[in-house]
């Protein structure tokens, strides 16, 4: 059997993932299966002046998306790591949203 690439094994853990973890009315993905974003934070709309790690970074991206999220009304949703390892800045990003008061 043919090793597989770093992109390959992500894909690979991520169609599993997601095979298994579906939203619903009462607790959506922020990306809903019909392809309709409910909400979303980038690292882009940090101030400028911030300062830290990209560990940070993730963490106050992580905030902005529980603002966003009780914006349009979500409270709780599911978490979709996207196949990365609920590890170092996914765990960061889910940790900022849990302190932003958003619940998975």
């Amino acid at each position: 059997m043919p090793s597989l690439t770093v992109r390959e094994a992500r894909l690979r853990r991520h169609r599993r993932v997601r095979a298994k973890l579906h939203g619903d009315a009462v607790r959506p993905r922020l990306d809903d299966d019909s392809g309709k974003t409910l909400a979303s934070a980038s690292h882009l709309a940090l101030a400028k002046s911030f300062k830290g790690d990209k560990t940070a970074q993730a963490e106050a991206v992580g905030k902005a998306l529980a603002t966003a999220a009780k914006k349009a009304g979500v409270d709780t949703c599911v978490f979709d790591r996207g196949g990365y390892l609920y590890h170092g800045r996914v765990k960061a990003l889910a940790d900022g949203a849990r302190e932003g008061g958003l619940e998975f």
